[in-house]
Protein backbone atom coordinates (compact mmCIF):
# COMPACT_ATOMS: atom_id res chain seq x y z
CA UNK A 1 0.00 0.00 0.00
CA UNK A 2 1.42 3.63 -0.93
CA UNK A 3 1.67 6.10 1.79
CA UNK A 4 1.19 9.85 1.64
CA UNK A 5 4.47 10.34 2.72
CA UNK A 6 6.19 8.19 -0.36
CA UNK A 7 8.02 10.87 -1.88
CA UNK A 8 6.86 9.55 -5.67
CA UNK A 9 2.93 10.02 -4.19
CA UNK A 10 3.88 13.27 -3.01
CA UNK A 11 5.22 14.44 -5.96
CA UNK A 12 2.62 13.01 -8.18
CA UNK A 13 -0.07 15.15 -5.85
CA UNK A 14 1.56 18.10 -5.94
CA UNK A 15 1.81 17.98 -9.15
CA UNK A 16 -2.08 17.67 -10.01
CA UNK A 17 -2.28 20.52 -7.62
CA UNK A 18 -0.11 23.06 -9.71
CA UNK A 19 -2.05 25.97 -11.24
CA UNK A 20 -1.53 26.02 -14.82
CA UNK A 21 0.77 29.10 -14.39
CA UNK A 22 3.17 26.40 -12.50
CA UNK A 23 3.07 23.87 -14.61
CA UNK A 24 3.65 26.62 -17.70
CA UNK A 25 6.89 27.70 -15.47
CA UNK A 26 7.86 24.49 -15.15
CA UNK A 27 7.73 23.29 -19.00
CA UNK A 28 9.60 26.51 -19.77
CA UNK A 29 12.33 24.80 -18.18
CA UNK A 30 11.73 21.74 -20.05
CA UNK A 31 10.12 19.85 -17.69
CA UNK A 32 8.25 16.80 -19.79
CA UNK A 33 5.89 15.58 -16.76
CA UNK A 34 4.67 19.09 -16.23
CA UNK A 35 4.07 19.35 -19.82
CA UNK A 36 2.22 16.05 -19.49
CA UNK A 37 -0.14 17.61 -16.52
CA UNK A 38 -0.33 21.09 -18.67
CA UNK A 39 -1.85 19.12 -21.57
CA UNK A 40 -3.91 16.72 -19.65
CA UNK A 41 -5.52 19.45 -17.58
CA UNK A 42 -5.97 22.11 -20.47
CA UNK A 43 -6.37 20.52 -23.62
CA UNK A 44 -10.00 19.37 -23.73
CA UNK A 45 -10.59 23.67 -23.39
CA UNK A 46 -8.49 24.07 -26.31
CA UNK A 47 -9.71 21.50 -28.32
CA UNK A 48 -12.72 22.68 -27.87
CA UNK A 49 -12.71 25.92 -28.83
CA UNK A 50 -10.44 24.86 -31.99
CA UNK A 51 -13.05 22.58 -33.06
CA UNK A 52 -16.08 25.34 -32.67
CA UNK A 53 -13.92 27.30 -34.91
CA UNK A 54 -12.60 24.71 -37.47
CA UNK A 55 -15.32 22.04 -37.42
CA UNK A 56 -13.99 19.26 -38.65
CA UNK A 57 -12.85 17.38 -35.77
CA UNK A 58 -9.71 16.04 -37.74
CA UNK A 59 -8.35 19.08 -38.76
CA UNK A 60 -9.25 20.30 -34.99
CA UNK A 61 -7.54 17.65 -33.74
CA UNK A 62 -4.31 18.30 -35.96
CA UNK A 63 -4.11 22.23 -34.77
CA UNK A 64 -4.82 21.29 -31.56
CA UNK A 65 -1.27 19.26 -31.62
CA UNK A 66 0.69 22.49 -33.33
CA UNK A 67 -0.42 24.52 -30.43
CA UNK A 68 0.92 22.03 -28.06
CA UNK A 69 4.10 21.57 -29.72
CA UNK A 70 4.24 25.94 -29.32
CA UNK A 71 3.66 26.01 -26.16
CA UNK A 72 6.42 23.73 -25.68
CA UNK A 73 8.14 25.16 -27.65
CA UNK A 74 7.45 29.01 -26.43
CA UNK A 75 6.61 28.29 -22.73
CA UNK A 76 9.56 30.77 -22.14
CA UNK A 77 7.55 33.64 -23.79
CA UNK A 78 4.85 33.31 -21.36
CA UNK A 79 4.60 36.68 -18.59
CA UNK A 80 2.41 35.64 -15.92
CA UNK A 81 1.81 39.53 -15.40
CA UNK A 82 0.12 39.99 -18.93
CA UNK A 83 -2.71 37.09 -18.12
CA UNK A 84 -3.15 33.84 -17.18
CA UNK A 85 -2.14 30.72 -18.58
CA UNK A 86 -5.43 29.69 -19.91
CA UNK A 87 -5.42 33.03 -21.50
CA UNK A 88 -2.20 33.06 -23.15
CA UNK A 89 -2.94 29.26 -24.66
CA UNK A 90 -6.63 29.94 -25.32
CA UNK A 91 -4.80 33.18 -27.32
CA UNK A 92 -2.65 31.68 -29.53
CA UNK A 93 -5.38 28.40 -29.95
CA UNK A 94 -7.53 30.60 -31.28
CA UNK A 95 -5.27 32.70 -33.43
CA UNK A 96 -4.16 29.18 -35.24
CA UNK A 97 -7.55 28.36 -35.25
CA UNK A 98 -8.04 31.21 -37.44
CA UNK A 99 -5.08 30.97 -39.35
CA UNK A 100 -6.42 27.55 -40.44
CA UNK A 101 -9.84 28.81 -41.54
CA UNK A 102 -7.87 31.80 -43.47
CA UNK A 103 -5.68 28.87 -44.92
CA UNK A 104 -8.54 26.61 -46.30
CA UNK A 105 -10.15 29.70 -47.59
CA UNK A 106 -7.36 30.54 -49.40
CA UNK A 107 -6.59 27.08 -50.68
CA UNK A 108 -10.53 26.88 -51.85
CA UNK A 109 -9.91 30.45 -53.88
CA UNK A 110 -7.20 28.81 -55.38
CA UNK A 111 -8.61 25.22 -56.32
CA UNK A 112 -11.66 27.63 -57.79
CA UNK A 113 -9.53 30.11 -59.60
CA UNK A 114 -7.50 26.82 -61.14
CA UNK A 115 -10.96 25.52 -61.86
CA UNK A 116 -11.91 28.26 -63.82
CA UNK A 117 -8.53 28.77 -65.56
CA UNK A 118 -8.72 24.63 -66.48
CA UNK A 119 -12.18 25.14 -67.42
CA UNK A 120 -11.80 28.28 -69.66
CA UNK A 121 -9.15 26.12 -70.95
CA UNK A 122 -10.75 23.56 -71.75
CA UNK A 123 -13.98 25.45 -73.09
CA UNK A 124 -11.16 27.38 -75.68
CA UNK A 125 -10.33 24.05 -77.06
CA UNK A 126 -13.94 22.59 -77.82
CA UNK A 127 -14.80 26.00 -79.03
CA UNK A 128 -11.59 25.88 -81.21
CA UNK A 129 -12.28 22.10 -82.26
CA UNK A 130 -15.92 23.30 -83.05
CA UNK A 131 -14.82 25.96 -85.25
CA UNK A 132 -11.80 24.00 -87.08
CA UNK A 133 -14.23 21.38 -87.70
CA UNK A 134 -16.70 23.93 -89.14
CA UNK A 135 -14.20 25.08 -91.21
CA UNK A 136 -13.36 21.62 -92.22
CA UNK A 137 -16.84 20.94 -93.39
CA UNK A 138 -16.87 24.01 -95.25
CA UNK A 139 -13.62 23.22 -97.51
CA UNK A 140 -15.09 19.77 -97.85
CA UNK A 141 -18.30 21.40 -99.45
CA UNK A 142 -16.11 24.20 -101.47
CA UNK A 143 -13.97 21.31 -102.82
CA UNK A 144 -16.85 19.56 -104.45
CA UNK A 145 -17.31 22.48 -106.76
CA UNK A 146 -13.70 22.07 -108.48
CA UNK A 147 -13.44 19.83 -111.39
CA UNK A 148 -12.09 16.37 -110.62
CA UNK A 149 -8.64 17.32 -111.74
CA UNK A 150 -8.01 20.20 -109.84
CA UNK A 151 -9.40 18.74 -106.46
CA UNK A 152 -6.96 15.82 -106.99
CA UNK A 153 -3.98 18.16 -107.01
CA UNK A 154 -5.26 20.58 -104.39
CA UNK A 155 -5.97 17.45 -101.75
CA UNK A 156 -2.35 16.17 -102.64
CA UNK A 157 -0.71 19.49 -102.22
CA UNK A 158 -2.71 20.58 -99.00
CA UNK A 159 -3.68 17.21 -97.54
CA UNK A 160 -0.83 15.14 -98.84
CA UNK A 161 1.53 17.23 -98.35
CA UNK A 162 3.15 16.30 -101.76
CA UNK A 163 5.22 19.24 -103.69
CA UNK A 164 4.57 20.06 -106.88
CA UNK A 165 6.88 17.62 -108.83
CA UNK A 166 5.78 14.78 -106.38
CA UNK A 167 2.35 15.05 -107.76
CA UNK A 168 3.44 15.30 -111.08
CA UNK A 169 4.93 11.99 -110.66
CA UNK A 170 2.30 11.02 -108.65
CA UNK A 171 -0.37 12.33 -111.46
CA UNK A 172 1.88 11.65 -114.66
CA UNK A 173 1.42 15.33 -115.71
CA UNK A 174 3.57 18.03 -116.03
CA UNK A 175 4.87 20.28 -113.12
CA UNK A 176 3.92 23.25 -115.09
CA UNK A 177 -0.26 21.37 -115.22
CA UNK A 178 0.09 20.64 -111.62
CA UNK A 179 0.40 24.67 -110.59
CA UNK A 180 -2.16 25.25 -113.09
CA UNK A 181 -4.70 23.11 -111.56
CA UNK A 182 -3.66 23.61 -108.25
CA UNK A 183 -3.75 28.03 -108.88
CA UNK A 184 -7.19 27.35 -110.47
CA UNK A 185 -8.33 25.38 -108.19
CA UNK A 186 -7.42 27.57 -104.79
CA UNK A 187 -9.18 30.17 -106.80
CA UNK A 188 -12.18 28.64 -107.17
CA UNK A 189 -12.05 27.30 -103.33
CA UNK A 190 -11.30 30.84 -102.43
CA UNK A 191 -14.61 32.74 -104.22
CA UNK A 192 -16.92 29.56 -103.02
CA UNK A 193 -15.88 30.31 -99.56
CA UNK A 194 -16.33 34.43 -99.81
CA UNK A 195 -12.62 34.93 -99.16
CA UNK A 196 -11.59 38.20 -100.68
CA UNK A 197 -7.80 38.85 -101.35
Amino acid sequence: MLSVMDPDVGDALSGMRDTPEQRLARVATGDKQAFAELYDSTSARVYGLVKRLLVDPAQAEEVTQEIYLEIWQTATRYQQERGSAMSWMLTMAHRRAVDRVRASQASRDRDTRIGIRDYDREYDQVAEHVEVTMEGARVKRALQGLTELQRQAVQLAYYGGLSHSEIAAELHVPVGTVKTRIRDGMIRLRDAMGVTS
